[in-house]
């Protein structure tokens, strides 16, 4: 019997890197789920069964941080990614619970790694 794939639910509006970052989870054994904004449909049902989300802080309507501090609880742990790594995009990351964050571009092991760390405590 096979262990199911641990799904990523991907939030990011960039056509290139949502697409990049796609190819480099399911490489590496994920299943993806691939959005392009907070609004679009099927967010909310994929995030009922991730296992953790990678979502850019810039997305367009809400930002990433403040979709993901509007999540009912339990929450799936998150990997923000950004641009534009400054001290107002950290702060509103860490006012949404979120722990993780790396800055584009970014390198494969780096994105599995802070994925292990986000969901370090998830079963």
């Amino acid at each position: 019997m096979t262990t199911p794939r641990k799904l990523i639910a991907i939030l990011e509006d960039d056509t290139g890197m949502r697409r990049a970052v796609e190819r480099l989870l399911t490489i590496s054994g994920y299943r993806t789920r691939a959005f392009t904004s907070a609004g679009d449909d099927g967010v909310a049902e994929c995030l009922r069964t991730a296992y953790c989300v990678v979502a850019d802080v810039n997305l367009p309507g809400l930002s990433g941080p403040a979709f993901y501090r509007a999540l009912p609880s339990p929450r799936p742990p998150v990997v923000f990614v950004t641009a534009y790594d400054n001290e107002a995009a950290r702060a509103e990351i860490r006012h949404s619970g979120g722990r993780e964050l790396l800055t584009k571009p970014f390198l494969r092991n780096d994105l599995l790694s802070a994925i292990e760390r986000a969901t370090r405590s998830r079963p």
